[in-house]
């Protein structure tokens, strides 16, 4: 039986309840909550699957030691005492992210300097070789937390946040997070039920996290790889089984609608929705929110109005007063959600929250309000038995079967020269359309996305980068 360990999810503040059922659906044990993360036990398995499909984690960590130190020489012990043969070849490079809450230490980069001389001086002694340490694309990426004297030592799996899909082509200034867009989804609790407006879409990061959530393909599609890769003990068929299950995948029956006013956003929104292969399910229109109509279907609105950093007071509290306007007079019946950090641009609105959620972006204290917008007045709305609260589960049409498997796919994980292939996406809605809405079960034999094994496509890579050296 795969040996089980304790594995920590980091997160925004805010989105650690939404992480924690994340994790839940797959599969995960042990499952507890903190500050910016969620800490869960699994096997190997996990660790690639919470990599590969998780929507609300920035990174996830494997501990590997626990400690109490007073001071950077405790630290330098202690680390020094971990057999580091079981985790890093002398012969790779490697790099310490230090994150400190303490008044014992109060420098972190200091703390990451002793880290690496204690991992440094361990091999040289054993082996008289060092590992050397490249803050650019380590080959090993560590991480030491310390809060007050309490020390976790731990394997980052990830290397570059996961907030970085890798469908991203260009974006507007100050962009949404991707994590943070998710979470946003995840938390108003649309799997694809009803039609999605983002009325401000921006580069379009709330219209493609949507279509990913609506279809539940995981993120991790675009990825070109991960820190875990370049661990001892990976396993490059097990990453091949994880990145070829896409059993969980859904239909998605309906619309997402991006607009905005700008039109060198729309064409960034453009580029982005394309490389995410996306563009069958979101729908992009040049449009100001002050001409936004009624929609026909049951629709939600998701969207993260400016702030006000690059606008004056004046039109941003008349921004607020439009948004409100347009919600009240053309979105009747409806649900919207509202990001934004300002309460007096919360007041401009003139609607009552039912809900107010606190969430971080970008260090801005934000809250992510949701209004019902009733139809009619509110007295008539109290006495048909409505609230503000209530559940919109009446009009949800039933959970979409999960697809059998698609035993004969070629969705390739990487090409040569290491920019992954995205083109099974951008196809994906022709194909779908090709065909029979449902097969029968072809088992849980796949063949490989690229048509090669994960292996065979590494020594492919490996030689395509050796010939380019050469011909430099």
């Amino acid at each position: 039986m795969e040996q089980t360990f304790e594995m920590i999810a980091k997160t925004f503040q805010g989105l650690e309840e939404v992480l924690a059922a994340e994790l839940t659906a797959l599969g995960a044990d042990n499952i507890q909550l903190g500050r910016r993360m969620v800490s869960f036990t699994g096997d190997k398995e996990m660790l690639y699957r919470a990599n590969f499909s998780l929507r609300t984690a920035l990174r996830v960590l494997k501990p590997i030691s626990r400690f109490t130190a007073a001071d950077a020489a405790a630290v330098y012990e202690a680390v020094k005492n971990i057999a580091w043969e079981d985790y890093l070849d002398p012969s790779k490079t490697f790099a310490v992210d230090a994150t400190v809450f303490s008044e014992e230490f109060r420098h972190s980069k200091f703390v990451s300097y002793r880290v690496k001389d204690a991992i440094a001086d361990y091999f040289r002694e054993k082996t008289g070789k060092r590992p050397n340490v490249s803050i650019t694309n380590p080959d090993v990426l560590l991480n030491i937390h310390i809060a007050q004297t309490d020390c976790t030592l731990s394997l980052d799996s990830s290397g570059e946040s996961l907030h970085r899909r890798g469908y991203r082509q260009e974006a507007v200034e100050a962009p949404l997070n991707e994590v943070l867009a998710a979470g946003m989804i995840l938390m108003t609790g649309w799997h694809g039920e009803c039609d999605l407006i983002d009325p401000m879409c921006g580069s379009g990061t709330i219209p493609i996290e949507a279509a990913l959530i609506a279809r539940n393909v995981a993120p991790g599609v675009f990825r070109q790889g991960y820190a875990f890769e370049n661990w001892p003990d990976f396993d490059a068929d097990l990453l091949e089984t994880v990145y070829n299950d896409d059993s969980r995948e859904r239909p998605f029956e309906h619309k997402i609608y991006g607009y905005d006013n700008s039109p060198k956003a729309q064409a960034i929104a453009q580029r982005n929705v394309k490389a995410a292969g996306m563009s069958r399910d979101i729908v992009l229109k040049l449009q100001p929110f002050q001409q936004f109509e009624q929609p026909r279907e049951k629709s939600l609105i998701i969207t993260n109005p400016p702030y006000g950093e690059r606008i004056s007071s004046d039109d941003l509290l008349g921004l607020y007063r439009m948004i409100g306007e347009r919600l009240k007079h053309a979105f009747a019946g409806n649900t919207a959600w509202v990001l934004s950090y300002r309460d007096e641009c919360f007041d401009q609105i003139g609607l009552k929250a039912s809900q107010r959620v606190p969430l971080l972006n970008g260090g801005l204290e934000c809250e992510f309000r949701k209004y019902e917008i009733f139809d009619g007045k509110y007295k008539e709305f109290r006495e048909g038995g409505e609230t503000l609260d209530k559940p919109q589960t009446d009009d949800r049409r039933p959970a979409a079967p999960r697809r059998p498997a698609r035993a004969g796919e070629d969705r390739p994980y990487r090409q040569a020269g290491g920019e992954r292939r995205r083109t099974e996406h951008a196809n994906r809605g022709a194909r779908r359309e090709e065909k029979p809405a449902h097969r029968p079960d072809r088992g849980t034999e796949r063949r490989p996305r690229s048509g090669e094994s994960y292996p065979e496509r590494k020594r492919r890579e490996m030689q395509a980068k050796k010939e380019n050296r050469d011909n430099l």
